[in-house]
């Protein structure tokens, strides 16, 4: 299948069971740049401007992702494309999954990574606390080689999963960007899903 198939249906993928404490307060819908501002690359440089250097031609998959200011430390787990065409998640709640189909952080374009916000069964979920990042906190990531890379949070946003921006979601041309995505919102019973996403957006650390 396709990767692009994947992120077809990105928001139906990242609920589980029923809503937990987790869901009873309401954090401010966003912070910082709008994703779409903050994943949209900046104009070409005027004449005599030195263009950015490039990102490396090759880095190593994630392993383990880190927001220290929030308490959130995970193994990354790569994924692919679920049976049902939807962005697979790992079944364990403490685990993020890397869309291993696209970039890996650090290379050019956007590196998504998503995991569920939580289960009836096993409670909140590694990334529940992404609703109250703040524009600023450091994310660490650290890949198969032992390398930690920094990141800088840019943007955070409560977006509707019928509207989520997917083309520049998962973007795999232009600058180096982390998009971290769990669910968000009200929980909608009917569909056992959350109606949002909570998409997190950094920048590399140089």
């Amino acid at each position: 299948m396709r990767p692009a198939a994947a992120v077809a249906a990105l928001g139906l993928a990242l609920a589980a069971g029923v809503p937990a404490v987790w869901a009873l307060s309401r954090p401010a819908e966003a912070a910082g740049a709008s994703v779409v501002q903050a994943l949209t690359p900046p104009s070409s440089p005027s004449a005599g401007t030195p263009p950015a250097p490039p990102p490396p031609a090759a880095v190593a998959a994630p392993t383990r992702l880190a927001v220290p200011a929030l308490g959130v430390d995970a193994a990354v787990d790569p994924v692919g494309v679920a049976p049902d065409g939807q962005m697979d998640i790992p079944h364990d709640i403490r685990h993020v999954g890397w869309y291993q189909f696209g970039p890996a952080p650090g290379g050019e374009g956007n590196a998504v990574l998503a995991g569920h916000v939580d289960d009836a069964e096993q409670g909140l979920g590694a990334l529940a606390p992404l609703r109250d990042v703040e524009v600023g906190a450091e994310v660490l990531v650290t890949d198969t080689a032992g390398t930690a890379t920094r990141w800088r949070v840019v943007s955070r946003e409560l977006i509707s999963k019928h509207a989520l921006p997917l083309s520049a979601l998962f973007a795999r041309q232009g600058p180096p960007h982390l998009v971290l995505v769990t669910c968000g919102g009200p929980f909608l019973p009917e569909y056992r899903s959350y109606q949002d996403n909570v998409v997190v957006v950094a920048e590399p650390v140089r």
